[in-house]
């Protein structure tokens, strides 16, 4: 019973000694301070075509390919800020997935996805 009020003392301190060391990291100190804390209430827009990191040189295509995972997530090829291929648009599958673009003008020509597990390579040979 008389322990009580001195638990509640060391409790008390411990309290605002975290409580002093939260703030001081947030608000003060090198580094810290509000950009610290406007980086949670910030988001990101994205610049440039295809969600590169920055932008590609006059009269060149923007052209961005990720690689799936596994046949859970299916690859993705975008091309002037275009998806050629995903899985949203149920035009890639297992295997070698291609998409024929013009050169010139980045229209899509053809996109087919070759299942070489199965034994599709005879497109590739006469």
């Amino acid at each position: 019973m008389r322990l009580a009020g001195p638990l509640r003392i060391v409790a008390l301190i411990i309290t605002m000694g975290l409580s002093w060391i939260l703030v001081t990291i947030l608000l003060g100190g090198p580094g810290g301070g509000l950009p610290r804390i406007q980086q949670f209430f910030t988001s990101e827009t994205r610049k440039y075509k295809c969600g590169l990191p920055q932008p590609c040189p006059e009269e060149h295509l923007a052209f961005r390919m990720v690689s799936g995972a596994a046949n859970v997530i299916g690859p993705k090829i975008c091309l002037e800020d275009k998806m050629l291929m995903s899985s949203v648009k149920d035009n890639v599958g297992r295997g070698l997935n291609i998409a024929l673009v013009n050169g010139v003008s980045g229209e899509l020509l053809e996109a087919r996805a070759f299942d070489m597990w199965a034994g599709a390579s005879y497109y590739f040979f006469p």
